[in-house]
């Protein structure tokens, strides 16, 4: 059906060129002199022929043609309206600019004709990809204008809010809600399309630790968003360039110029790496634990022996480790102990320290 209708188009077409013009390829190839013809003759004679001659091109060309149309439409059809549109925007910008541009050179004889229709066509396909390709961006731009509306009134003037992006561990974890229930985090949360896509994935594994862990995720977004007070954003925007779900949550803190949360150490350092603020749920933890110093007196149950030769172990209500030199003799039992050391690691705080008892035999 395709190819007819083009068949026929392209036949139309040709006679309507050949009854037009071709009294004047007559004249300008000097036929008129050798064949005393009515013009009305000549312009049949030419549709006719225009007509045939173009339906000869369809059929040498016409299975090239209709690929090419099948292979636009299979494109538009594929890709979705969304960065379809955005494409179009794209092309429109770009012929507007070859247009623009084109004005320089409408006074030079040749070049009047050529670079507008080059420039046309560079910039309306570099367009075109441009709007296709940067539609989040584009539409994060949107976005944050939009949030950038909401400001708090302070003394000092208005300030806009802050953006903090939740990844997929931290929202796992559990504990950003009862941060976010104490007031301790303000500005808007953002919750990306492609960190509640992976929390899907999690929480339909047959794996059933992560099922668990991805169906408690989801609960706490569910708690975050009804039944506290704090700004919750669902950021629908994807960037389809950058496959790792870490790279496009640094990505989107660029774009929204805001902060990334989580509890993932390597995240963390890639963070810090390409200067994009953070803030760690853990170290956040480590910094609100109680200070102990060494000298100090603590009241511990000592759980289980350590790795070390008659070492005993035991833990603080906030479950830091406290390592008890001479504690192996003592598990099972509440004894005190005075505080030697502390040593501060990446994975918290370890506490050294030995029994009283032992402290005041010597």
């Amino acid at each position: 059906m395709l190819k007819r209708a083009f068949q026929i188009f392209l036949v139309v077409f040709g006679g309507i060129l050949g009854f037009l013009y071709s009294p004047s390829l007559v004249k300008l190839m000097y036929l008129n002199n050798l064949f005393s013809v009515n013009e009305i003759v000549i312009r049949i004679i030419g549709m006719v022929s225009g007509a045939l001659l173009l339906f000869l091109l369809t059929v040498l060309f016409i299975d090239t043609f209709v690929k090419w149309i099948k292979a636009v439409e299979d494109f538009i059809f594929k890709i979705p309206i969304t960065d379809f549109l955005f494409g179009i925007l794209g092309l429109i910008l770009g012929l507007i600019v070859a247009a623009l541009l084109s004005q320089t050179v409408i006074v030079i004889p040749v070049l009047n004709l050529v670079v507008p229709i080059f420039l046309s066509v560079l910039l309306g396909y570099f367009g075109f990809r441009i709007g296709l390709k940067k539609r989040d961006e584009i539409i994060s731009i949107f976005l944050l204008s939009k949030l950038n509306k909401d400001k708090t009134n302070k003394k000092d003037g208005a300030a806009k809010y802050e953006h903090k992006i939740l990844d997929t561990s931290v929202i796992i974890d559990g504990r950003i809600a009862d941060i976010c229930g104490t007031g301790f985090i303000e500005g808007i949360l953002v919750i990306p399309g492609f960190v509640l896509e992976e929390l899907q994935h999690i929480a339909d594994s047959s794996d059933t630790l992560k099922r668990n862990r991805g169906r408690r995720g989801l609960d706490i977004l569910n708690k975050i968003q009804k039944e506290l007070e704090i700004k919750v954003i669902i950021y629908e925007g994807d960037f389809e360039d950058i496959q790792e779900v870490d790279s496009k949550l640094i990505k989107l803190a660029k774009v929204l110029e805001g902060k990334v949360v989580t509890n993932d150490f390597n995240l963390n350092k890639v963070c810090d790496l390409q200067g994009v603020p953070v803030l760690n749920i853990n170290d956040l933890s480590n910094a609100v634990k109680p200070v102990v110093l060494p000298g100090e007196e603590l009241n511990v149950q000592v759980i289980k022996d350590g790795k070390e030769h008659n070492q005993g172990i035991a833990y603080l209500d906030d479950g830091t480790m406290i390592v008890v030199e001479g504690g192996r003799d003592f598990i099972g039992h509440h004894i005190d102990v005075l505080v030697t050391s502390v040593l501060q690691t990446s994975a918290g705080r370890m506490i050294f320290a030995k029994p009283k008892l032992l402290e005041k035999a010597l």
